[in-house]
């Protein structure tokens, strides 16, 4: 049984409401406990998490393999600085590693992932390749760099000047990005599903073009897989999918089972130009995290579930295929492993209230998309059970129409 919260929802939204600076849209609810895709609030009601953590809940709520690594890890050793070497962070790497590609450096999030791997390209490159190719419609985080590679004006307003260098090509377009490139070009920066602008996956040869343009150009190819990474897609990383190596990594969100960490990647090659005294993170690469995304790796490694995701996904496209036929809201389905959009004709804000109601969480992205980013480890019930739900939803809404 779950034992009573300190606090009544209400009494929570009260401290936030006098100290917490209110930069976000919360809804009237405050959760205690998590426990696999399962949330509980405050007085006990129960919902059933479609978008754990915004991603970062890869494994759901208190995995039970991250849940011991912590305890165990938090009791040894919680913080020393990488002018030392500490087991846990040797080991995490090499599981990134083996199981994608190159070196790995340690941060904290994956805007300051993105930052760095800005940073690395313009170290590797030749001097004056500066400019960096991103694409409409992606999302790479909130810090400047970050966010000036994110092409989206909406996420700019008000906070200029943006840093130098960016250049903004169409999603899906290879000859824009070939008008785009130019000598002083050190990268192209995509997302291999975008995940924040609707779950827009990338048309047929455009990853493999986007390598061809980099490669006969002399510049760098990043990948942004901080939300693709770490078999969120039925691989390892994003990349494997469609097998197509990028020469920069960025990982973060899920990559440690729900604790604070990121990385980048970067091949042989291209790792060394991020040399001593470039670059940073204090807290980057801290043993609680590292053991932490060990535990996630082992967890997906023993509980098989690379094939599970590839299961679940093709369980939901079998639902959502069937709901669109008979719903003509719904303009399109977007499903790529453990990434799922479903684009409607009308705003699906209200389908997050709606369903929220009735004990599920999703999430409404880019005005019209519905998206889910279920645990790996989801169930087949679990999976039926929130389709339920999301179908009577968007049933009643088109009914609304």
């Amino acid at each position: 049984m779950q034992e009573p919260a300190t606090f009544s929802s209400s009494q929570t939204i009260e401290l936030f409401d006098r100290y917490v600076i209110p930069n976000y849209t919360r809804y009237p609810i405050c959760l205690v406990r998590g426990e696999g895709s399962h949330v509980w609030d405050a007085e006990g009601k129960r919902y059933l998490d479609l978008f754990p953590g915004w991603g970062c809940n890869i494994l759901g709520y208190c995995p039970p393999r991250v849940v011991q690594a912590l305890q165990e890890q938090v009791s040894r050793l919680i913080h020393v600085p990488n002018t030392w070497y500490t087991e846990a962070q040797g080991l995490f790497a090499e599981k990134l590693c083996t199981h994608g590609f190159g070196k790995a450096f340690f941060c904290n999030s994956g805007a300051e992932a993105i930052e760095g791997a800005i940073k690395l390209a313009r170290l590797h490159t030749a001097e004056g390749r500066h400019r960096i190719i991103t694409f409409e419609n992606g999302f790479h985080g909130r810090t400047y760099g970050a966010l000036t590679a994110t092409a989206q004006p909406k996420y700019q307003e008000g906070i200029g000047p943006l840093m130098a260098g960016f250049r903004y090509a169409p999603h899906g377009n290879l000859d824009a990005v070939r008008e785009l490139v130019d000598q002083e070009t050190a990268a192209i920066m995509v997302e291999p599903v975008q995940g924040e602008g609707g779950v827009n996956l990338p048309p047929e040869g455009f990853l493999e073009g986007l390598r061809e343009i980099a490669d006969e150009n002399g510049c760098l190819l990043i990948f942004d897989e901080v939300q693709t990474g770490m078999g969120r897609l039925g691989t390892w990383f994003g990349y494997q999918k469609w097998g197509v190596q990028p020469d920069i990594m960025t990982l973060a969100k899920g990559v440690a089972g729900g604790v604070a960490c990121g990385a980048i990647i970067a091949t042989e090659e291209v790792a060394p130009s991020l040399r001593p005294g470039m670059h940073a993170s204090t807290f980057g690469g801290n043993p609680i995290a590292m053991a932490a995304g060990v535990a996630t790796a082992e967890t997906i490694e023993q509980e098989g579930l690379l094939e599970h995701v590839t299961a679940m996904s093709d369980r939901y496209r079998e639902h959502f295929t069937a709901l669109q036929e008979e719903l003509p809201i719904i303009r399109e389905i977007r499903i790529c492993g453990m990434m799922i959009g479903l684009d409607l004709t009308i705003p699906s804000g209200p389908a997050v209230k709606r369903c929220m109601e009735q004990g599920v969480l999703i999430n409404s992205t880019h005005d019209t998309v519905v998206r889910l980013l279920p645990a790996l480890n989801i169930t087949e019930e679990q999976v039926d059970q929130g389709v339920e739900v999301v179908t009577s939803v968007l049933r009643d809404m088109a009914e609304d129409q």
